[in-house]
């Protein structure tokens, strides 16, 4: 079983920050991929289940992701239902700290074929995994911290921090 784990700091609300880390329109454009069943657009919830369809590695690439725990704002995780790892768990969890949100995701997975799945686990899929996530981690930031995030969410959604504004 392989672990990534990585963390940011967002000066931003952390409901905002958690929302975000649930909208369907931000996983997609960091993902490269685009929901085709379930849930396709809007916000993650538990319980949701969605199928993303694109193309990874040049080969395509399917990946039904299941929430299978929402405790907002603080902790959600999706874990594989159906794809190409034998196991594929992601935890994504939010905590306020000095006027800010520090996200620290983290990213279990395992692969099927044995040895042949571990070596590539470790060369070619652990890397890309936390290239992935600070490309992820970015976006959101940059997103939560200045004035695109109302596109993102519902109704807009959020709080601000005491004495900080757009």
């Amino acid at each position: 079983m392989f672990q990534v784990k990585e963390s940011i700091h967002v000066r931003a609300p952390r409901d905002r920050v958690f929302l975000l880390s649930t909208s369907i329109a931000l996983v997609q454009e960091i993902l490269g991929m685009r929901p085709v069943s379930g849930k396709i657009t809007g916000l993650v919830v538990d319980g949701d289940q969605l199928l993303w369809r694109g193309w990874k590695f040049g080969l395509p690439a399917r990946h039904e992701t299941l929430i299978t725990r929402y405790e907002r704002p603080c902790f959600f995780q999706d874990t594989m239902g159906r794809g190409y790892f034998k196991h594929f768990q992601h935890d994504h969890s939010l905590e306020e700290s000095d006027g800010q949100t520090v996200l620290a995701d983290t990213v279990r997975f395992s692969l099927p074929f044995g040895v042949a799945g571990r070596l590539v686990g470790k060369v070619l899929i652990k890397p890309y995994i936390a290239r992935l996530m600070r490309r992820r981690f970015a976006l959101l930031k940059r997103t939560a911290e200045g004035s695109d995030w109302a596109r993102y969410l519902p109704g807009g959604l959020s709080t601000e921090l005491p004495g900080h504004t757009h």
